[in-house]
């Protein structure tokens, strides 16, 4: 019962002054709040990558040019031009834990269509593109094995290059220019949607031969997708290629690879370390505001013994103790902080859902974020409130009665 009616008197003593304990309270509102809706967002990165990861499956593989550990630190291993189609047609042959390749050419350039022009990325890929990255043709047809031998002008559209030089109309048959050279669109693809905060439909796909001879300019590919036949060979597959290229490219043994090799597992890891950091340094800098918000209520109670001198002595000289002053102004501090700390809850909440409803980001309010912002308001209250809740205890109380 003692400690219910210190809170009263405690609460009782905030509202003698309702503005001064809001503003007080700002603090631990505002940081409270930015720590939920900033780990929100590093939680919603993180659960979109996993979506995305298990969208693409779990038996691709990516071979890059350049040596695993760090492109350019060792000899050879910074040269972007070791892989050919050559290998790609070596794996797909004779590796027999792989179902399908593609040899990959990028670039960003501006395509024109009509009155409409619009820069994206063109993707020079394999017949197998589709098949390897589990995406589906929405309209017409993805090019044939024949029309990436011939190296011939044709494109299939993503969703976003669609929309933004088509407007609804049918695109099939018609020609657009890329890099001021023609070519023919023969199909579009299903709506592939955002990841990492770039949009995946914002693609033309086109022959890699094509896009080697016709765009870039090079005799080499940047890279090569494989998909191994199951999920569960990946681990095997991705040696059985190690092996050939080392033996293609004649490595000896002991010598750094020019080429890299890794899973969707190492990519997914990669990708949910940098998230995780991102989490902790945007929930570090939102903390930064709590801190300044325990100095605030540190700066108050401070001023709140002050002015309550004379209360203090007269509540010693009729009983209470060293420990019940201290137990009322860090009750004070506490409920000053925790206050704070709910409606701050409510504001992280809130601003969670507007970011992800407003910036089109996906952000995920756990009950571990929320949880963890209480305790570290109260944890807030109790830290910065003890030394003014000290200093109240161990006022002589025939000082604090004389004092005016």
């Amino acid at each position: 019962m003692k400690i219910f009616r210190t809170i009263k008197v405690a609460l009782k003593a905030l509202g003698r002054n309702k503005m001064r304990t809001f503003l007080t309270a700002l603090g631990i509102i505002i940081g409270v709040g930015a720590v939920i809706a900033m780990v929100s967002i590093g939680q919603g990165a993180k659960k979109e990558i996993e979506k995305r990861f298990s969208e693409m499956g779990t038996n691709l593989l990516f071979v890059r040019p350049g040596s695993r550990e760090f492109r350019g630190r060792h000899g050879g291993g910074g040269s972007y031009d070791t892989l050919t189609d050559a290998d790609a047609q070596a794996i797909i042959e004779q590796c027999n834990l792989v179902q399908y390749v593609s040899p990959n050419v990028n670039t960003r350039v501006q395509v024109i269509y009509s009155n409409k022009n619009w820069n994206t990325s063109i993707y020079g890929v394999g017949d197998k593109y589709p098949l390897i990255r589990n995406w589906d043709i929405d309209e017409g047809a993805f090019f044939t094995e024949a029309q990436v031998k011939t190296g011939q002008k044709v494109c299939v559209l993503g969703s976003e290059v669609n929309n933004n030089l088509f407007e609804g109309m049918s695109p099939i048959g018609q020609v657009i220019r890329i890099k001021k050279i023609p070519f023919r669109v023969i199909g579009t693809m299903k709506t592939k949607g955002e990841a990492m905060w770039f949009s995946q439909d914002d693609v033309i796909f086109i022959p890699y031969t094509t896009a080697q001879t016709r765009l870039v300019g090079i005799n080499y590919v940047q890279s090569i997708d494989v998909s191994a036949v199951e999920g569960s060979d990946t681990a095997e597959a991705q040696e059985q290629i190690e092996e050939l290229l080392r033996i293609r490219h004649k490595i000896a043994p002991g010598a750094d690879d020019d080429f890299n090799v890794r899973d969707m597992a190492d990519i997914q890891e990669g990708a949910q370390e940098s998230t995780q950091i991102l989490t902790i340094l945007l929930g570090g800098i939102a903390s930064i505001s709590l801190l300044v918000g325990g100095i605030g209520i540190m700066n108050i109670m401070l001023v709140s013994v002050t002015e309550r001198i004379r209360e203090i002595g007269v509540r010693m000289s009729v009983g209470a103790r060293e420990n019940d002053i201290l137990l009322q102004f860090l009750i004070e501090a506490i409920v000053l902080s925790l206050m704070g700390g709910i409606i701050g809850i409510l504001l992280g909440v809130g601003s969670s859902k507007l970011i992800s409803q407003f910036a089109g980001m996906e952000t995920s309010v756990s009950l571990g974020s929320i949880l963890l912002a209480f305790l570290f308001a109260g944890s807030v209250g109790v830290f910065f409130g003890f030394y003014p809740a000290r200093k109240a205890s161990k006022l002589n109380p025939i000082d604090a009665l004389r004092y005016e």
